[in-house]
């Protein structure tokens, strides 16, 4: 059984990231997805979620491609998933190519394109201009 690691934040869930996941679950037998924690959202991108971690967690949880959820709570634990899921692929978007080919030494590490004119920040900047 071929188990595939995403990670993300998924907040304000849109296509973009029902495609990603749908496209690491078809290179597998099993998806399974860390969530970014609030905490790590704060750190990494400056500002909180919308949505809270649990919910994000609840919203991946119910997909159908998604067979099972973690909270990822530190950058630097990545390591430390993939040995815990015992996973054989790490899939990323695009946008972090390259930053993960380290881990090459426990999984095989693969970028996928995003969907073009998608993402939460762009949906976020949208809603502020409908202000």
């Amino acid at each position: 059984m071929k188990t595939v690691i995403t990670f993300g934040t998924f907040d304000l869930f849109h296509v973009g990231h029902l495609n990603i996941l749908t496209r690491a679950r078809q290179l597998g037998d099993r998806l399974v997805v860390g969530v970014s924690s609030d905490a790590l959202n704060i750190h990494k991108k400056g500002r909180a979620p919308v949505y809270d971690q649990q919910d994000r967690m609840h919203i991946l949880e119910e997909l159908k491609c998604v067979n099972e959820v973690f909270l990822e709570e530190s950058l630097e634990f990545k390591s430390d998933y993939i040995r815990t899921f015992n996973a054989d692929l790490l899939v990323m978007g695009d946008d972090w190519a390259g930053r993960f080919d380290s881990l090459s030494c426990l999984c095989e590490v693969m970028y996928l394109p995003r969907t073009p004119s998608i993402s939460t920040t762009s949906v976020l900047e949208i809603v502020k201009r409908q202000k």
